[in-house]
Order: C-alpha cells, then sequence, then structure tokens
C-alpha cells in the first residue's frame, strides 16, 4: 500500500479571523505541505483542477512544479485533470515538462469532473459530456503511447497525421489513472482499458464500493488485462487528533466550510465520522462528491489537504 495527500485547493474562511483566504498564500500553503508530506515519507501527493472562484488552482501541473523543485522523492499528480475540456496535446505536453523536471516523479488522473465551470469556460457542450471525454481518452493513450508520431482522428478536435508531440517524459510512458466518481460505466470502462482506477470516496460505507471494484477487476481480466495493471485507489477524508472528540471538534469548522453551500449540522458531522467511514443517508453510498476528488488504495489511499 502506499499512502498519500490530496489538495483540492478550496478557498475557505478563516475561522479565526473571518476572512477568506488568498489564492496566493494558499497556493503556498499547499506547497508546503506538499514538502512536509515529501520529508515525512509519504508516497504521493496529489492536486486538483478547478476553474471557479472557490478554488486557488486551475492548472495543476504549474504548482505541481514548484512542489517537484523543493522535493526529492514524492510522486506527482494531477486529482483529477479534467479531461473533458482540456487539450490531450497539451495535457501531455504539460505533465512531460513535469516529469522531466521532477525527475521521474509525475502522474496523470484523468477524470470528468463534477462541476460544470470549464466546460462554459472552454466551450464543451454538456450534451457531449461522455462522448468528448471517451475520444479525448482515446487520443491522450495515443500520444502517451507513441509521441514521436501521432496519427489520430476525431469529432471533436482536428486530426493529426503523424504530428510529433515534444517534449517526451522522462519515463518510458507517463502513469494514468482514470478517476471514477462510482458510475458503473466509468468501472467498465477503467476495466476495459486496463487503466489503474482511482475511486473518488468522501461519503457513504467503504463497504459499498466493493461490487465497484469486483466488477473493475472482473471486466479487466476479461479483456485479457494483467492483474497487476489493474491498480486500485482511493480517497477519503482523513484527520489525526489525541483524542477522537478532541479530532472532531478541529476539524468541524474546517469541514463545514468545505461542503457548503449546505454544511452539516453538528449532529450531521457525527454521523459522517462514523467507524466505516462517512456516512450520508440522504446520498447513499455518497460515491458522488460534493467536490471532485481522487485518489488510490491497494497500491496507494490518498487524503485531502
Amino acid at each position: 500500500m502506499e499512502l498519500g495527500i490530496i489538495s483540492l485547493s478550496d478557498l475557505q474562511t478563516d475561522p479565526a479571523t473571518g476572512k477568506l483566504h488568498d489564492p496566493g498564500r494558499r497556493t503556498r500553503e499547499i506547497v508546503s505541505y506538499a514538502v512536509a508530506a515529501d520529508q515525512a515519507g509519504l508516497d504521493v501527493f496529489g492536486l486538483g483542477e478547478h476553474h471557479s472562484w472557490d478554488f486557488a488552482v486551475a492548472n495543476p501541473a504549474v504548482p505541481l512544479a514548484a512542489i517537484a523543485q523543493a522535493t526529492s522523492r514524492i510522486r506527482l499528480a494531477s486529482a483529477v485533470s479534467v479531461l473533458s475540456t482540456a487539450d490531450p496535446v497539451r495535457l501531455h505536453q504539460d505533465f512531460a515538462s513535469l516529469d522531466l523536471i521532477s525527475d521521474g516523479r509525475t502522474e496523470i488522473i484523468a477524470g470528468r469532473s463534477a462541476f460544470v465551470e470549464a466546460f462554459r469556460l472552454f466551450g464543451v457542450d454538456l450534451e457531449d459530456y461522455d462522448d468528448v471525454f471517451a475520444e479525448k481518452l482515446r487520443l491522450l493513450l495515443t500520444i502517451r503511447e507513441n509521441p514521436e508520431h501521432v496519427t489520430w482522428r476525431g469529432r471533436f478536435r482536428p486530426a493529426m497525421d503523424g504530428l510529433s508531440v515534444q517534449p517526451p517524459p522522462q519515463q518510458a510512458q507517463l502513469p494514468l489513472w482514470l478517476g471514477v466518481g462510482g458510475t458503473p460505466s466509468s468501472v467498465e470502462r477503467a476495466g476495459r482499458l486496463g487503466l489503474p482506477m482511482a475511486l473518488g470516496l468522501i461519503g457513504g460505507d467503504i463497504r459499498r464500493v466493493r461490487p465497484l471494484v469486483e466488477h473493475y477487476r472482473a471486466v479487466g481480466t476479461a479483456c485479457g488485462h494483467p492483474a497487476d495493471r489493474l491498480r486500485l485507489g482511493r480517497s477519503g477524508h482523513f484527520y489525526v487528533g489525541r483524542t477522537s472528540q478532541g479530532a472532531r471538534d478541529d476539524v468541524f469548522p474546517f469541514y463545514k466550510e468545505y461542503v457548503r453551500p449546505k454544511p452539516p449540522t453538528g449532529r450531521g458531522f457525527r454521523q459522517r465520522c462514523a467507524r466505516r467511514g462517512p456516512q450520508h443517508p440522504d446520498r447513499g453510498p455518497g460515491l458522488t462528491p460534493p467536490r471532485s476528488t481522487s485518489g488510490r488504495v491497494d497500491r496507494r489511499m490518498t487524503i485531502p489537504a
């Protein structure tokens, strides 16, 4: 198992001052978290992508490049890269450059996002939500396989005829995970392609994801992918205190900001701190988060920062 931290870069109100965090300060704090994680011996630091005023980071590759220069061993991942609204060529170039800067410590977690802001911003029709993601994923996989010679055609992007995508990453291939919110079709896609699956889980009884994991592995095996390629990860909330009640008291002011605009009451928060994972009676297993996240288990588990 590998352990790590993810940050969504959400901007919260400081409970001590009542003021909203400054994006610059928040970004610098995130860099410091990653440095601390590296020094503590954690395995991965992931950074989310968002395109609204509630978050500080729109392009994870930029702060991750700063983190790469200040760390020596921790792996650096997007969590997630919103592939539906990105150009796969540019995404590969950004993370290949990050891979060179970090001496081969880069990974991409590609997802579809639970937010609509990026679709409006980059002119992607929500009616094409699944089709555009599937096509861009195919292109990213094509580039990843052979960036020196890319020939490809699709509906949503101009064709490429024997073009080169520079620079090449330091690793033979950029590791690519599929960020999954819990829908069966996404689970099947990860298994069919033989991609590691990063399951965003921030609510609900963790035992409820077992059928999804079993289905992922069954589909992947049936498609002929070796078991060591069918890696699994998941994200979840984690906080350590000297006592259980002390930990709840410490984290509640921040947690209720995290789930705005409908923050939990004290009783609702206690329900989410259940032994088997956060419980959301109104949302079932809670696999569709209020803010998109990704991570790993089996090999890797990540916790938000």
